[in-house]
Parts: C-alpha cells; sequence; structure tokens
C-alpha cells in the first residue's frame, strides 16, 4: 500500500452562523489520508466529522464557511481553485456516498437515467456504453436482475439496495477519493456487514481511497487501515487501526472503547465516557476559541 496521501487538510477551521453570532464547528483540523487505504473518522456526534465531509465534497450548510486552512488533494488545493473547476474535480476524482440511501438518489428519476447520466459526464461515454457499465457495476454490488432494476425508481427498492446503487454510483467513474459518511447508520445489521465488506472490495479492486466517517468502533475496526479521532471539531488521535486500538494514547480515546459493547466479553459493564472528560475536552476547545478570537483583534 502506497504511503503518500492523497487528501491533506491542514489547520481546517469552520464556523456556521447563527443569530447572527459566529460559532466555530472545525478547529485546526489536520488530516492526512493515504493513498488507497480506508481512513476512519470516528467519534460522537457533533464532533465535526460530518462536517469534515462536507467540506471536502464542498456542500457546507447555509451559514457556514471556511475561515482557514489548506484543503488539498493530490496535491492540489481545492480552496484555491475556481468554483467550475472544482466542481469538475469533485465530479469526476471525489465521489460521495450518504449516509441516508432513500434521499441520496433522485425520487423521480428511473434508476438507469441517474447511473448514465452520471457516467456519460464523468466517463464522456456514449449512452450505450453507459448502460452497459451502469449495468456492470450494479452486478459488481451484487444486484440480482440489473436489467429489472435500472427500470425502477429509487422507492421501489429497499434502503438497502438504494445504497448498493448509490456505491455503485460512487465507485462507477473509478475516483481516486471517496468520502462515505456514515452509509450503514440507517441499514439493520445484517446489511451493514454485506453493504461494509462490499465497500472494502470495491476500494481494493479499484484501488481507491476511501475516507470512512462513522461513530461505530467496530465498523471502524474491521474496515479501516487508519484512524483518526475526532471531538469538539478537532483531531485528538491519529494513528493505524492496529496501533490505536492496541495502544490508546489519548485518553478520550481509551473511554470511547471502554464505553464499546464487545462481544467477547457481554457481561462485563459498560463504562460511559466520564463526565469530567468532557469537560476537560470542552473547557479546552473554548480556550482555543478564546485565544483565536483574541489573536484576531487589532491590538493582539
Amino acid at each position: 500500500m502506497s504511503s503518500s496521501p492523497v487528501l491533506e487538510i491542514e489547520d481546517l477551521h469552520v464556523e456556521i452562523r447563527r443569530g447572527g453570532q459566529a460559532m466555530p464547528i472545525l478547529r485546526g483540523v489536520d488530516l492526512c489520508v493515504p493513498q488507497r487505504s480506508v481512513h476512519g473518522l470516528v467519534g460522537e456526534s457533533g464532533g465535526g466529522k460530518t462536517m469534515v465531509g462536507k467540506t471536502i465534497l464542498d456542500v457546507l450548510p447555509t451559514g457556514a464557511r471556511i475561515t482557514r486552512g489548506a484543503l488539498r488533494f493530490a496535491g492540489r488545493d481545492l480552496l484555491a481553485m475556481r468554483a467550475r473547476e472544482r466542481r469538475d474535480l469533485l465530479g469526476r476524482s471525489i465521489a460521495g456516498i450518504l449516509q441516508n440511501p432513500m434521499t441520496a438518489l433522485n425520487p423521480v428519476m428511473r434508476i438507469e437515467s441517474q447511473m448514465t447520466d452520471m457516467l456519460r459526464w464523468r466517463l464522456g461515454c456514449l449512452r450505450r456504453e453507459a448502460r452497459r457499465r451502469a449495468l456492470e457495476m450494479l452486478a459488481e454490488v451484487q444486484i440480482r436482475d440489473p436489467e429489472r432494476v435500472l427500470r425502477l425508481y429509487p422507492h421501489e427498492l429497499s434502503g438497502g439496495m438504494c445504497q448498493r446503487v448509490a456505491i455503485a454510483v460512487a465507485f462507477s467513474g473509478q475516483p481516486e477519493l471517496i468520502v462515505a459518511d456514515e452509509p450503514t447508520t440507517a441499514l439493520d445489521v445484517t446489511v451493514q456487514f454485506q453493504i461494509l465488506r462490499l465497500i472494502r472490495r470495491l476500494q481494493e479492486r479499484f484501488k481507491t481511497t476511501v475516507l470512512f466517517i462513522s461513530h461505530d468502533l467496530g465498523v471502524v475496526a474491521k474496515l479501516c487501515d487508519f484512524v483518526s479521532v475526532m471531538h469538539a471539531g478537532r483531531i485528538l488521535e491519529a494513528a493505524a487501526v492496529r496501533q490505536i486500538f492496541a495502544h490508546p494514547q489519548h485518553p478520550y480515546t481509551a473511554a470511547l472503547f471502554a464505553a464499546t459493547p464487545r462481544y467477547d466479553r457481554p457481561r462485563a459493564a459498560l463504562r460511559p465516557v466520564p463526565t469530567e472528560l468532557h469537560t476537560q475536552l470542552w473547557e479546552a476547545a473554548r480556550r482555543y476559541d478564546a485565544g483565536q478570537s483574541d489573536a484576531k483583534r487589532p491590538d493582539a
């Protein structure tokens, strides 16, 4: 596996304005995703994981803005690009798999139109070739009778089937990077396992880099090569999966492991993340925000 990074994020700051006030969301995020790897981004809800993914995909919500930082893809700074140039790169070289498969697809378009239109734009192929490629990718994600599925609308498919279609769409253009934002959260446990195995198989086959956003440490342990732990918009720890699970360095990482159910220890009591640790981490985040505000003052 090559260790050269396909994605580098440096000192990324994102804030969102609510009621005339700016609220920090990402606080100096640094992230390095090696080429042809699966890199997990984990942490509690509200920690900023999804906002990192939205920043990469250029789909920040209304009121959110990047205030500082660099976001380099294959050595090129996405934030310094013109809007059209970045849009073309995102469509062809960077793709996304969203959390809710039922809303990720256009409800008023048949699956065939959604897949072939995207392939014609990404790969510049004719409609017949795009349809052939769509059938191949539906077979790749283990959908039975791809011809029939192409004729259907998303509401005629189950959640698991919709997610398989969304994965086929993401991988069909053979992008260099896929941002997968909790793609199994809305699915039942059995389907989750199938989808995770599918993502890993396609990632290895197409030699794609995947940034996998999740709150489930068990999923990350099975799927990812590297992992970064987030809390309050900051990366607290990053390492290879085996290293971080065997020897967590940050108290928050260790606390997350202690709070995770273990199938091999069914009678072990779960220990929630200590309130004192949460308080310390949020106090550190507030001190960081105060320091940033002081640095912006003209007399600082």
